[in-house]
């Protein structure tokens, strides 16, 4: 499935009650579930990191519906197009 085909599912089902739940709650889960992110990350546990990039990426594309915003072609546009890695400092790896 295409990502535009999932958010498209995602809309009908779940964009009535986010705009009834509104962007601050939506983006209020959005922290809680980059924070249970982090704690899958810090204790490694690949299961839990699998599922809270789900959780993060799911809240990702309700706020990107609820705002209309084509989120594939904005990844595509900033990432693939225009390649901002070529201006990141990079850290030294591997990381200690």
């Amino acid at each position: 499935m295409e990502l535009e085909e999932l958010m498209k599912k995602i809309a009908e089902k779940y964009l009535e009650i986010d705009k009834k739940s509104g962007e601050l709650f939506l983006f209020s889960v959005l922290v809680e579930e980059v924070g249970e992110l982090a704690e899958a990350i810090r204790k490694k546990e690949i299961s839990s990191i699998e599922e809270e990039l789900t959780d993060v990426a799911f809240v990702v594309l309700c706020i990107s519906n609820l705002f209309g915003i084509n989120i594939e072609k904005k990844i595509f546009e900033k990432y693939i197009v225009n390649d901002p890695s070529k201006r990141w400092d990079l850290p030294e790896y591997p990381i200690k």
